[in-house]
């Protein structure tokens, strides 16, 4: 993605219109507004604006390999500034806008976008390229049975707390099945964030994805917890899943148990999992923190990346088969894509089988919702007898 200058092929941009006119007045401005969807798309091109009195406007994003703020510029002399960006099919962008008068800056929402995402730290507008539209499956269908939420409570000696998880049951459940049992990091905000239950209900009740109990995990300190942490690994495969395996009607072999986890999640399923090789049959990682060095110490992560370089760097030196198979997935603006290339050809050198997704998107919780269906319709393909007997 560029800062875009050159006129595409074909129709000049609108802001490119407007900019021809003389004068740009208050009407002008007035028509221009209500004439468009903002931030417009044209073609791989797509135009932000805003209007106000402002003595600077910054597009402000998390795009890797773009300047992290890029000026707005006003259209002559009138209150309205815009930004030109290419923008390529199928993409999907998260920004906000500063906006400095005087010595006084702000970061807001664009005001005419209405379009916003949401995440545990606030929210963020979105822009849509041309050909990527939100999934279906993500949104609720009137027709779709849904499964039920229930909250347990599951004291442990490992973490010295009670833990906290909400246990997903599907629509159909009957206790003379037995199902796979997904494990999530970061649970409460794949519910909240990333629309999991509505997903699960829908993939489940299309015959995409098997029908599952899956465990929403809920961490204490999740930066002590994640990067490779020997309770949290005990926790999981000592304490939960065997209570989970007394209580429901579970397949109980490595077949039916997938980790899954994205960012530092994605750490915490895969260092588990290389501590208990061979319990765990799958693992499901979203842009996985996989930070690591090839020389010296300096990763440029700070002090809570220490135990992840750790971690990633030993399993680099010396990679070995944890699980039969893993579903990665990373996004192509977020600088951590370079992270999880690298290390797809390290986890099939041991012989595991791995499917290797990425999209036009950052690290941002609706690209991992996007990302379900690919890795959860892989890890545990629609009904199979292999999951009843």
């Amino acid at each position: 993605m560029t800062t875009a200058r050159a006129r595409p092929r074909g129709r000049k941009l609108a802001i490119n219109r407007l900019r021809e006119r003389r004068p740009v007045d208050a009407q002008a401005v007035d028509r221009f507004i209500e004439r468009h969807v903002f931030p417009i798309v044209e073609g791989d091109r797509a135009t932000f604006v805003y209007r106000g009195d402002a003595d600077e406007v910054l597009l402000r994003h998390w795009i890797v390999g773009l300047p992290s703020a890029i000026p707005l510029r006003r259209v002559h002399d009138s209150d309205l500034w815009y930004l030109v960006l290419e923008l390529p099919e199928r993409s999907r962008i998260e920004y906000k806008l500063e906006v400095r008068r005087g010595e006084h800056r702000e970061w807001t929402d664009d005001p005419l976008n209405p379009r916003i995402s949401h995440n545990p730290m606030g929210q963020n507008s979105v822009v849509h390229a041309a050909g990527y539209e939100v999934p279906d499956w993500t949104q609720p269908d009137p027709e779709t049975r849904p499964g039920a939420v229930t909250d347990l409570v599951v004291p442990s000696r490992a973490l010295r707390r009670d833990c906290d998880v909400a246990l997903y049951l599907p629509a159909r459940f009957r206790p003379s099945r037995r199902y796979p049992l997904l494990v999530v990091h970061d649970g409460g905000d794949y519910l909240r964030y990333a629309a999991a239950k509505t997903v699960l209900d829908n993939l489940i009740h299309r015959l995409d994805v098997a029908e599952v109990v899956v465990a929403f995990t809920h961490p204490g300190d999740r930066l002590i917890e994640y990067p490779d942490d020997a309770a949290h690994a005990r926790y999981l495969t000592k304490e939960l899943v065997p209570r989970l395996e007394a209580e429901f009607p579970l397949v109980q072999r490595p077949s039916g148990r997938c980790l899954m986890g994205s960012s530092f999640g994605a750490v915490a399923a895969l260092s588990t999992a290389n501590r208990f090789p061979g319990f765990y049959g799958s693992l499901l990682l979203e842009s996985g923190s996989f930070v690591f060095t090839d020389i010296g110490n300096d990763h440029g992560g700070g002090p809570a990346f220490d135990p992840v370089v750790k971690f990633i760097n030993r399993f680099r030196a010396r990679p070995r088969r944890v699980v039969d198979r893993a579903f990665v997935t990373c996004g192509v603006y977020e600088p951590l894509i370079v992270r999880n290339r690298s290390m797809v050809p390290v986890l099939r050198e041991t012989g595991m089988d791995v499917r290797y997704t990425e999209a036009r998107d950052g690290h941002t919780w609706e690209n991992w919702r996007d990302q379900l269906r690919d890795g959860l319709s892989w890890i545990y393909p629609g009904p199979h007898k292999l999951y009843y007997e």
